[in-house]
């Protein structure tokens, strides 16, 4: 039996019959009468057809009509229409975005040929798109791999051991996973922004650092001021780092990146740097990130700390509700300390 399925709609049964005895041989036909029935059965088959061969004035719905919400869905716009026409309308036919027409009275050489070149086009079509997936999905895995190393290295040359990538990573996975158990508006929205996009974002946060000396970097103690406001340049390096990359490559993954490490020292209250951006102007997903890492710098050893209790951090924390922190958020987070005190207490 053929594996390659053609749709023919047409309001004439016979012009259906002569087609199926056209290309049966070939192809496996499926028929309707009108364009309602062609897309009924569009979204019931299990398998769309290659092509379809579309008469153009039916009843109930016309194949210009038909072709238009083809069009407008992104299950069926990319299925080649090729129009049965009369010669006085191939120029119509065309220009309303059919791949090719076939004109009647049918001549059956002509039918096969256009239907077999509009098939191979096809498969041509699928294969490159199989192509460039394949290609892109192994980019993407490489990116991944070299921004990850990255963040390691920047730890490494801050005197971490690199698992501070992994807790921020994991404190940001549980307070997401705890915020989705429950219907919000902070759910829906983490749902639209793909949470586990969010999640291997978090890990890019401080991208930025491999812009500042060493001698800052790594300074024992307080910085001054201005120390800190050179330390504070880190965001929008980190920023200018990722938005170089979204040039070549436009993907959630880097918007975020580029969120998380531009905003994740903004404050609820606008107090924030670099732009003091308020409340929600700040993206979600780097008041997510945010609280990860200001609890992981609170309850871990740093060059110029020694490490709190989880309860002083846990106080420092709530104390920051609605000011530097925000406040949905901060009750979240509350409601899963003993989660968040677990993955510190395990990677170290």
């Amino acid at each position: 039996m053929p594996n390659v399925t053609i749709l023919v709609v047409d309001d004439i049964d016979t012009n259906i019959m002569i087609l199926e005895e056209i290309l049966k041989n070939d192809y496996n036909i499926l028929s309707a009468n009108n364009g309602v029935q062609a897309l009924d059965l569009l979204n019931t088959v299990k398998e769309l057809p290659k092509i379809v061969l579309l008469d153009i004035f039916m009843p109930e719905m016309n194949g210009y009509q038909t072709l238009k919400i083809m069009k407008s869905d992104d299950r069926f716009k990319r299925i080649p229409v090729i129009f049965i026409t009369t010669s006085d309308s191939e120029g119509e036919a065309l220009a309303a975005g059919a791949t090719d027409f076939i004109s009647k009275p049918f001549m059956p050489d002509i039918v096969k040929l256009r239907v077999r070149h509009q098939v191979e086009l096809k498969n041509y079509s699928d294969n490159l798109e199989v192509m460039v997936a394949q290609k892109a999905a192994e980019l993407t895995l490489t990116l991944d791999s070299t921004l990850q190393t990255m963040a390691n290295i920047i730890e490494y040359r801050n005197l971490e051991s690199g698992s501070h990538v992994k807790r921020t990573q994991l404190f940001s996975q549980a307070l997401i996973d705890h915020i989705l158990e429950v219907p919000s508006l902070y759910a829906d929205e983490l749902q639209a922004q793909e949470p586990d996009i969010i999640v291997k974002s978090v890990a890019l946060h401080d991208i930025g650092k491999i812009g500042i000396p060493d001698k800052i970097l790594l300074k024992p103690g307080s910085l001054d001021k201005d120390e800190f406001e050179i330390m504070k340049t880190h965001t929008t390096i980190g920023k200018n780092i990722i938005s170089s990359i979204l040039t070549y490559t436009d993907t959630l993954y880097l918007k975020h990146c580029r969120d998380i490490s531009y905003c994740h020292h903004e404050r609820f209250d606008g107090k924030g740097y670099p732009q003091g951006l308020k409340g929600h102007d700040i993206p979600l997903s780097a008041r997510i990130a945010s609280l990860a890492d200001i609890y992981d710098a609170l309850v871990c050893n740093r060059v110029y700390k020694v490490a709190f209790p989880h309860a002083k951090a846990m106080q420092i924390i709530r104390d920051g509700r609605e000011t530097q922190f925000d406040p949905f958020l901060t009750d979240r987070l509350l409601e899963v300390q003993e989660t968040f005190e677990s993955i510190a207490r395990a990677i170290i």
